[in-house]
């Protein structure tokens, strides 16, 4: 009796904090050809300028594309190195998607401190995204940097965490993982993801950009977010830093999981809720009810729209993501409304059947409310026990050269 009673209160508080936004916006849906011009025409699919117009057509071919971006996904998240890095000095900005009063207020108050000279600035990293789209304030990448005192780092490699925080997170999200992290002697980047904070364009009132009935928009935005993750690295490795992690948050996630698949440099993995299908989370998640709305008036079905995402789902890079020696911390919530149950349940023994080391950790609580008292001091314990844990083992490792670099030496031996 208690158990039930304790579900609805948390399915009714779930369903309250993610319908209390009134500026959701539905959008038609859109195939989007266009964003992915460049891999249309290097991999001879065909081009943008002669996408089919009849959207039984055209959907096919965004089927079709997206199972050659799957088989060529070297290919579609490679990079070249930006050559632009630079630490800026700013005053941090809320930059908040929503419009509740509190939330103004408190971004009127971060204001008024900047202006008087009452608040400190922070260290950001900037660079130029190798993935370009028509938005500049988008392309010029933000990740805001905690650099871990040098005394905290000693005897030790030099390591660092790449932090993504969830879709429609506002600037000062997750910055007090990072600031958890320094204390262990970790250094943090705090990446804004494509469309959100600082790289929103004035367009928008939310990160809309990222995930919408454009399909085309949404495979480039995560195209970018994983693209501008190595670029960080690479940025993170000219600094001397030897090992690296990542942890993402819901979408931030998703991306987490698609770049560490693609680059054996991230070692340690911490997943803040995940799901297998993209697809399958926007179809059945609530903060997405908006999304499936403009789909299901297209006539589109769940299972179409898994194959549209394929591209940008964890579920099509599970083996890749094995091959490569990992320490992984999966966390999902037991009442999430936004990424079911059922489906992190997938990526757990999808893992156990890959031989994936990971731990698994259960929240008794949703997807938002895992951002409320007490559950996310639970949630931070569970993520920061995990990676002060991971890289520890790491630095207790024989050393070793730098894995990338390793595979590269091995390949040039085999060739002789």
């Amino acid at each position: 009796m208690l158990g039930k009673w304790y579900a609805r209160w948390m399915f009714a508080w779930e369903t309250a904090l993610t319908t209390r936004d009134e500026n959701r916006v539905v959008r038609p849906i859109e195939w989007g050809f266009e964003w992915l011009d460049d891999f249309l025409r290097e991999h001879g699919v065909g081009s943008a300028s002669h996408a089919p117009v009849d959207a039984k057509v055209a959907q096919e071919w965004m089927i079709a594309l997206n199972e050659t971006i799957v088989r060529a996904s070297d290919s579609f998240f490679s990079y070249e190195q930006p050559c632009d890095y630079r630490l800026e000095d700013r005053h941090p900005q809320l930059f908040p998607t929503n419009v509740r009063p509190e939330t103004l207020a408190q971004d009127a108050k971060f204001k008024a401190l900047a202006a008087d000279g009452k608040l400190k600035t922070a260290q950001f990293l900037r660079f130029t995204s190798p993935v370009r789209t028509p938005y500049p304030e988008n392309d010029l990448v933000n990740a805001r940097w905690y650099p871990a005192p040098e005394e905290k780092q000693a005897g030790k490699p030099k390591q660092a965490m790449i932090v993504m925080p969830q879709w429609n997170a506002d600037a000062f999200s997750h910055n007090a993982l990072c600031s958890l992290f320094n204390r262990f002697g970790i250094s943090a980047l705090r990446l804004s993801k494509p469309y959100h904070d600082i790289r929103r364009p004035a367009e928008l009132e939310r990160s809309d950009y990222a995930v919408s009935s454009n399909i085309g928009r949404t495979i480039a935005a995560c195209r970018q977010a994983v693209v501008d993750i190595r670029c960080c690295l690479d940025w993170l490795e000219s600094q001397g830093y030897e090992q690296f992690g990542i942890l993402g948050t819901s979408l931030g996630s998703c991306y987490a999981f698609i770049a560490s698949a693609h680059d054996p440099r991230l070692r340690v993995n911490a997943f803040n809720h995940a799901s297998t299908s993209f697809g399958d989370v926007v179809w059945t998640g609530q903060s997405t009810r908006h999304i499936r709305e403009a789909f299901e008036e297209a006539g589109m079905t769940q299972q179409k729209l898994q194959k549209l995402w394929a591209s940008i789902s964890p579920v099509s890079y599970m083996e890749r993501f094995a091959s490569h020696s990992k320490k992984v911390l999966v966390v999902h919530a037991t009442y999430d409304l936004t990424f079911l149950r059922e489906y992190s349940l997938e990526v757990l023994r999808s893992f156990s059947e890959l031989g994936v080391d990971f731990v698994s950790k259960v929240l008794p609580c949703g997807h938002y409310t895992t951002g409320e008292t007490p559950y996310k001091f639970i949630d931070g314990w569970y993520l920061g026990s995990f990676v002060y844990s991971a890289f520890k083992q790491l630095a207790a490792e024989p050393s070793r050269q730098n894995p990338v670099l390793e595979s590269v030496r091995d390949e040039e031996l085999l060739s002789r």
